[in-house]
């Protein structure tokens, strides 16, 4: 049997094995909303959208991985978002795409569930986003 170190355990959010992936991308883009939400799902996975922050799709009790494009929102909306969400939600994968990787590298850091967040610089496409959520989202 393979052992995980802690901080392999840490660095993955769990989902028990056959649970579909359910994921929620925020943005204020229609065309990333569209073109990513019909990538998804064309994978398997169920995928929602909302424009807003702080929408009630966000608290949603399956949501595997929310996928946040912060360059459309105001930094400290989406500081809060993040805080929000990994400190309320430790089980969900939060995945920020952005032009700005360094400007939000802050937030990757610190203590308690933040070290889930994970970012990818954009460009990005859906597979990198999926592939991304899949390795960081694992069966249990």
């Amino acid at each position: 049997m393979v052992r995980k170190t802690r901080a392999a355990v840490h660095s993955s959010v769990r989902r028990r094995r056959g649970d579909p992936l359910h994921v929620v991308i925020v943005s204020d883009n229609a065309e990333t909303l569209d073109g990513l939400q019909e990538y998804l799902q064309r994978a398997g996975v169920t995928a929602h959208v909302t424009r807003h922050l702080r929408a009630p799709v966000l608290d949603g009790a399956a949501i595997s991985a929310i996928v946040l494009f912060p360059d459309d929102y105001p930094l400290a909306e989406v500081e809060a978002a993040v805080e929000r969400i990994t400190r309320d939600r430790p089980g969900v994968l939060p995945l920020l795409v952005t032009r700005n990787p360094r400007g939000f590298a802050a937030l990757a850091t610190g203590g308690g569930a933040r070290h889930l967040l994970t970012i990818i610089p954009k460009p990005a496409w859906g597979w990198t986003i999926l592939d991304t959520i899949r390795a960081r989202v694992v069966e249990v």
